[in-house]
């Protein structure tokens, strides 16, 4: 199974490599329109590697998306987390009655013997 996974991030990296290689001209990366920039007078260009581009776009989809699903799945963890907490004290109460049973049999002998025989 090892073996396969390797396989296949090897096989990934290489299209990765393959990606970069095809798309490494530079291109200006512009935060805002020309228009709108001249008129502000602010420029924010920045000039990357397409490669570059393609990857942090593919990123930040990535991590938008996971963090979307976390905030989704908020209610659903709330859920558990409350359903766990009562499981715990369900046994802790348990716990406390068969001690207590536990306790009543071992003091009282008389009682354990007419138990026993009834």
């Amino acid at each position: 199974m090892k073996t396969i996974r390797y396989a296949f991030w090897a096989l990934v990296g290489l299209c990765l490599i393959l990606i970069g290689l095809a798309n490494r001209d530079i291109v200006t990366v512009r935060a805002m329109p020309e228009a709108l920039a001249e008129l502000l007078a602010i420029s924010p260009d920045v000039q990357l590697p397409l490669f570059v581009v393609i990857f942090l776009g593919v990123g930040a989809g990535l991590m938008i998306g996971f963090l979307w699903e976390w905030v989704r799945e908020h209610r659903m963890r709330a859920d558990a987390r409350g359903q766990r907490r009562e499981v715990e004290n369900l046994k802790r109460e348990v716990q406390q009655l068969r001690g207590a049973a536990a306790g009543a049999k071992s003091d009282d002998d008389v009682l354990a013997l007419l138990e026993k025989t009834g």
